[in-house]
């Protein structure tokens, strides 16, 4: 039985009825130009509400990257909140990719103003970075819990800098021996398996972003094995621009492939505000040909 106000089990339904493809709402310079948008609240505003009515009905989630307004300063802040409003008001579920980490009532200051219901922020879910020990950022996911959100956890990413990090292997941790980044996932799959009626859940409320053009495998994540329910959401950048094909899914994610989110930004704005929503539902027919 799904429950609504569970995010893992939204995510499912949205799944079933759009697939899964996420459109990024990315207002780089570049964009804004092309589009004939300032660089400016106002541009990165208009950008926003124009992805956004595009995307709704006929993808499901977007995921609004938060820099491109927050170079902006209070205004693009505001701009955020209107697209974040637009968006959720269209039937879209929103990822903020705010990519916030810190520890004690900082992080979790950072929950309440993306994740609490009513918050002129308020988003489905957020992205979260744990490099300071999954504990640290414990409060947002018990909040996000309370109320019905997801989070999404940095675990792999694909900049080539952050390899040394995420392949580390942790010497002093109940997880010694694991690298940064198996120890992040294995810490997500055991929360959400630790949650009140996790056997029947088709998806956990918190999820990980495994980064498409990154060897998972290199990095210590199993991909291979069949876990009990409920299955790992994957936020998963990397896909168009950056260079991962979509039919190399099953092979890039194993047997989390059943969650995962396929990100994609500057490959599907690019072809411009008149051209956009064409453009959305041609990726999401590809997507759906590829079997995801």
């Amino acid at each position: 039985m799904t429950d609504a106000s569970l995010f893992g089990d939204r995510l499912e339904a949205v799944f079933a009825v759009y697939g899964k493809l996420c459109v990024g709402i990315d207002p780089h310079p570049p964009l804004l130009d092309a589009w004939g948008l300032p660089d400016s609240a106002e541009g990165v505003r208009e950008f926003g509400l124009r992805a956004v009515d595009a995307a709704a009905g006929r993808v499901g989630i977007v995921k609004p990257q938060v820099a491109f307004f927050e170079r902006h300063g209070s205004a693009g802040y505001a701009a955020l909140e209107r697209v974040l409003a637009e968006a959720r008001d269209g039937g879209l579920m929103v990822i903020a990719d705010a990519k916030r980490g810190d520890i004690g009532t900082s992080v979790e200051a950072y929950g309440q103003a993306w994740l609490t219901p009513g918050s002129p922020l308020e988003s489905d879910a957020m992205t979260l970075s744990a490099f300071q020990g999954l504990g640290s950022i414990a409060g947002v996911l018990e909040a996000a819990e309370r109320v019905g959100k997801g989070v999404f956890v940095l675990a792999a990413t694909s900049n080539p800098e952050a390899a040394a990090i995420q392949r580390a292997v942790l010497q002093q941790s109940s997880r010694a021996g694991d690298t940064v980044a198996q120890a992040i996932t294995s810490g997500v799959i055991a929360w959400n398996q630790g949650r009140t009626d996790a056997a029947s859940r088709p998806l956990g409320s918190v999820g990980v972003v495994l980064g498409a053009t990154t060897d998972l495998r290199s990095s210590g994540i199993e991909l291979d094995v069949d876990g009990p329910r409920p299955g790992l959401p994957v936020l998963a950048p990397g896909f168009g621009h950056q260079g991962a094909e979509l039919g190399d899914l099953r092979a890039i994610y194993g047997s989390l492939a059943a969650g995962v989110i396929v990100s994609e930004s500057r490959s599907i704005l690019g072809a411009g505000p008149g051209a956009l929503a064409e453009a959305i539902t041609r990726r999401v027919d590809e997507v759906g040909v590829a079997g995801v």
